[in-house]
């Protein structure tokens, strides 16, 4: 069983007094605000970090989320293969299509929609 609490972002002392050092006209807009729960060891484990780095809990958390989103969101849209592999995807990519396969035909039927915007 977890005691389970909530980890804020707004109360951060050090980021507090971090952007009151910045001009406001130079520091970006922020419209969003993320709520978490977690575990006592995780908001333990996550302070300890970001202390470890000398950046407040929602640096921290914000720019460590924000590079698996990309991590994740990057798998989606590119893969590696060897010279071998991409001469096999590039054959099978040139053979004709199968007149008469029912999942490709209703695959290639569907209306889906691609995010390109931050391409």
């Amino acid at each position: 069983m977890y005691t389970v609490r909530t980890l804020g972002f707004i109360g951060d002392q050090r980021e507090h007094a971090q952007q009151s050092a910045e001009p406001a006209d130079q520091r970006p807009s922020k419209a969003g605000r993320l709520n978490l729960r977690v575990t006592e060891r995780q908001d333990h484990l996550i302070r300890r970090a970001a202390a470890a780095l000398d950046k407040s809990v929602t640096e921290f958390v914000l720019e460590s989320v924000a590079l698996e989103a990309e991590r994740v969101l990057a798998e989606q849209r590119w893969f590696m293969l060897s010279e071998a592999e991409w001469t096999r995807f590039h054959e099978l990519l040139n053979q004709p299509l199968p007149a008469d396969d029912q999942r490709l035909r209703r695959l290639l039927s569907e209306r889906r929609q691609i995010d390109l915007s931050d391409l």
